[in-house]
């Protein structure tokens, strides 16, 4: 037995904020593990027009973007070290925030020059956890089924409901994963424009008429008809997604969107028939969103500790950056479409 204390940092497309966790995980015949501390730290209105308005810089002002909001995450992770007295650290992982993926071209761009966390903390870190699989022919994404194999692997199946929505579950002795549906990435714009920060509950949602012409454009679009691995990215929703909202309300275009992304994932639960599964991500605190989900299916929805439907995706990059230090596998290639299982991010 041989314990590991790590942090693990997290951006996800919703931009709710930076998730911090610090996490000690334990090598037996089977890895477990235990989150000591855990933070969600909200980004400024600042930080969120930075971030969301990143996509249209020059490529000077991003390169600077990305130099500021590494030393941001350092500081950040400075402060969490400081404030919780953590003395036991063997790696520090960062996800980064993402701004380009584009994995049929092989790119894919996840921002925050984590040298600067390595510098400030003089810890190992570990970053860019994507672009090496882009480059073997992989997705990119999504990265998380390798900690559901072998931290969550007493579930059926693993639901994520965060920017995108997506999945994982062990198939014929692989982990299969690959992104469902949008869901907080659209939502939680929506809701921008209401001058609000998401649908509280779901409330306008459960409250709104959904445009059934719509849905069935949505239900129509050509990413649900492709097989996995598969994954979704901010560019797909601006190409496929915003269109198709222009001439309908904003609460019209919350319901309908809601409902939308219920149906894609009970379909893929109903077609895989799942005997229960393991849901994490901000979305479970919709609760018109579960609600409908539940409602389109048997498969019993299992929501856990609050820790771990807001720490889930940051404790797992942790794991992925221990893994990577110590040299083992941290991306599956059943999951990603990759050329094959490897060891993927930049050790700092």
């Amino acid at each position: 037995m041989r314990d590991y204390h790590c942090i693990g940092l997290m951006s996800g497309t919703s931009l709710d904020g930076l998730d911090i966790c610090y996490v000690q995980f334990t090598k037996g015949p089977q890895w477990d593990f235990k989150i000591l501390k855990s933070y969600t730290l909200p980004y400024s209105s600042k930080w969120k027009e930075k971030l969301r308005s990143a996509v249209d810089l020059s490529s000077e002002d991003l390169l600077a973007l990305h130099s500021e909001y590494g030393f941001y995450l350092a500081e950040c992770t400075q402060n969490f070290i400081r404030e919780h007295k953590i003395e036991k650290l063997d790696v520090i992982a960062s996800h980064g925030h993402t701004i380009f993926h584009q994995p049929h071209r092989h790119f894919t761009l996840q921002i925050g020059d984590a040298r600067a966390i390595k510098y400030n903390t003089n810890k190992t870190t570990v970053y860019d956890f994507r672009s090496q699989d882009v480059m073997m022919g992989g997705n990119g994404a999504p990265l998380v089924p390798i900690g559901d194999h072998l931290l969550f692997s007493k579930y059926s199946a693993c639901l994520n409901l965060g920017g995108f929505t997506n999945i994982s579950y062990d198939e014929a002795g692989k982990r299969i994963a690959f992104d469902i549906s949008p869901l907080n990435i659209v939502l939680n714009t929506l809701c921008n424009k209401l001058g609000q920060e998401y649908d509280q509950n779901g409330d306008i949602a459960r409250n709104t008429a959904i445009d059934n012409i719509l849905l069935q454009k949505l239900n129509a679009l050509s990413f649900y008809k492709q097989p996995a691995p598969k994954s979704l990215g901010i560019e797909w929703v601006n190409a496929e997604i915003t269109p198709l909202l222009q001439n309908v309300s904003v609460e019209t275009a919350l319901a309908t969107l809601t409902h939308h992304s219920a149906e894609q994932v009970a379909a893929v639960l109903n077609q895989k028939q799942f005997k229960n599964i393991l849901v994490t991500g901000g979305g479970v605190y919709n609760r018109f969103f579960i609600e409908s989900l539940q409602a389109l299916t048997s498969t019993q929805l299992i929501i856990p500790d609050q820790q771990t439907i807001e720490f889930k995706e940051a404790l797992i990059f942790a794991f992925m950056g221990l893994l990577r230090i110590l040299g083992e596998n941290n991306v599956l290639a059943s999951a990603t479409g990759a050329a094959k299982d490897h060891s993927s991010g930049i050790i700092a």
